[in-house]
């Protein structure tokens, strides 16, 4: 994808400087578009679970490079499976993380130390790779939904979409999933309109979603987590479609908290809740995604306070609540596959159910 103009993706190698991994700094978005270089596996481990990178196909991607960096400075074989181990561990509900590591170690573990660090950066360059790929198939697929309800309209009125967190480029390697068939109709000409959830409690829809958005000039408006009920009975919205950090073989959906409650305002107004995904994050192991996946409860602070910009353009964080009250922060929900109008992948459209799934990929659900 582009800023200004200039194409990026969110994680790339720096041959020149040491092989050292660069991604964009998440944590200061919108406001400043800072690049961050790491250069040892801390400082990885560090991005990750400070949020400086988030997103689930993008986190499996970095832990990857960080793998390799870990490498440059001990290949041994202990070595090797705590570093590994120490990644995973770096954020639990997003499955892509630890999907990523133990595509790693399947291809480490045979070789010897010294050949490791070569065949580590060239494993995440692959990873890498098929990320941007699945993503872009994942728009073409996503596309006619969205084709679909333009041409049953045939008024030219927008066709309004409603997302929730931030499942653009920044969050994946490249195009995103919920936004990137968003992406694709818009650049086909298409008169597409995006209600973007701000997303509480760390904004990833205010901030990154709205950024991506009117970087790529896709018209959209930023709306409190609480209005897409309204919306949604006041027929504002035509679909709803989001990104997610595991799903299950059977279709539940582990995604930003908030999610669930779209998908319930959805299916009482008749509104079509897709989720976009690459099916490095169906988890094949998991069948009931409520009892079953782990959900991240991440620092109280996060929810008593918040960042922004002041009016003297000042980036300040500042108390929402009083002193002495606790604050619960669950970062993730559950929306069971029942919830869901159907999945988009990178090899086509499936409903959310176990049978859906291994028809596009019986070699997994077996």
């Amino acid at each position: 994808m582009k800023i200004g103009n200039v194409p990026y993706r969110s994680v790339w190698v720096d041959q020149d400087d040491g092989w050292s991994i660069h991604i964009f700094d998440q944590t200061r978005l919108p406001w400043n578009l800072d690049v961050l270089r790491l250069t040892d596996m801390e400082q990885v481990a560090h991005a990750i679970r400070t949020m400086q990178v988030r997103g689930a196909p993008l986190i499996g991607a970095v832990a990857a490079y960080g793998l390799a960096l870990a490498l440059r400075v001990d290949a041994a074989d202990a070595a090797m499976e705590r570093d590994a181990a120490l990644l995973a561990a770096t954020r639990p509900t997003a499955i892509n993380l630890r999907w990523a590591i133990e595509r790693m170690l399947d291809r480490l573990r045979p070789l010897a130390p010294a050949d490791r660090v070569a065949a580590a950066y060239d494993e995440a360059g692959r990873i890498c790779d098929e990320d941007a790929a699945q993503n872009e198939s994942i728009g073409r697929h996503g596309l006619p939904l969205i084709e679909e309800i333009a041409a049953r309209r045939g008024d030219g009125k927008p066709v309004n979409i409603l997302t929730h967190c931030n499942a653009g480029w920044i969050a994946t390697v490249d195009w995103g999933t919920a936004l990137a068939p968003i992406y694709m109709a818009h650049d086909r000409g298409l008169n597409v309109h995006v209600w973007v959830d701000e997303t509480r409690p760390r904004n990833q829809g205010a901030a990154l979603t709205a950024w991506e958005l009117g970087s790529h000039g896709v018209p959209h408006t930023v709306v409190a987590d609480n209005a897409g009920g309204h919306l949604m009975q006041h027929r504002a919205v035509d679909l709803v479609i989001v990104g997610t950090d595991r799903v299950t073989r059977a279709g539940d959906v582990a995604n930003k908290i908030g999610t669930y409650l779209k998908a319930l305002a959805a299916r009482d107004n008749g509104v079509p809740f897709w989720v976009a995904l690459p099916s490095t994050t169906i988890d094949w192991r998991v069948r009931d995604g409520l009892t079953e996946i782990p959900i991240e409860e991440r620092n109280g602070d996060e929810v008593t306070a918040i960042t922004g910009r002041t009016a003297a353009g000042l980036i300040e964080t500042v108390h929402l609540t009083p002193p002495g009250s606790r604050a619960a922060n669950p970062a993730f929900d559950v929306t069971p596959a029942r919830l869901v109008t159907g999945l988009i992948t990178e090899r086509g459209c499936c409903e959310a159910t176990g049978a859906g799934l291994a028809a596009l990929f019986p070699e997994q659900a077996g």
